[in-house]
């Protein structure tokens, strides 16, 4: 496994080593002894072409994720939220797929999403922390100030991610994480 920096402070991509043969592959994901992480919440979400997940977070009990993707691709987004950061408001964002067997490690204080790509989609998720959905929070998927270009003029959205709120609103509202 190899762990390269980004310049958003401990926002980490992994690049993992996979093991082929004329059966398939192996891919290692996660090591704690290199991530050096405690990861205790596992899940994964599978998701169809054009649909947008995000931009989640939690104001308390907030998580680290380790964001990988087992099947498709996914053009994966987080903004920084954190108190005196010097990437507060920003976004990165990265292409993690089946065939470049890249992860994200999203530390806290980012809210998180993620656009699907392909016609099916299996996403991983590690997380430091539990759900905690009464603390769940997201900034609007198509937050003007953003300035996010899409490549699909209409993603698939929740209801519930349709009513987040601004990242102007969520400064106003909680100022950081």
């Amino acid at each position: 496994m190899k762990i390269i920096s980004t310049k958003f402070s401990s926002l980490k991509l992994i690049e993992a080593n996979a093991f082929a043969d004329k059966r398939g592959y192996l891919r290692e994901i996660y090591k704690k002894k290199i991530l050096k992480k405690d990861l205790v919440f596992h899940y994964f979400a599978k998701s169809k072409k054009n649909v947008f997940r995000g931009f989640h977070f939690q104001t308390k009990n907030q998580q680290e994720k380790l964001v990988t993707v087992l099947e498709g691709s996914i053009i994966d987004m987080c903004i920084d939220l954190r108190k005196k950061s010097k990437t507060f408001g920003k976004m990165f964002k990265v292409l993690l797929s089946e065939k470049n067997k890249k992860s994200i490690f999203i530390p806290k204080g980012f809210a998180h999403g993620y656009l699907s790509l392909e016609k099916s989609n299996l996403v991983y998720f590690k997380n430091s922390n539990y759900r905690d959905k009464d603390q769940e929070r997201g900034i609007l998927w198509n937050d003007i100030d953003l300035n996010i270009k899409w490549p699909y003029t209409n993603p698939i959205i929740s209801k519930k991610d349709k009513l987040n709120i601004t990242l102007k609103e969520f400064v106003k509202r909680h100022k950081y994480l």
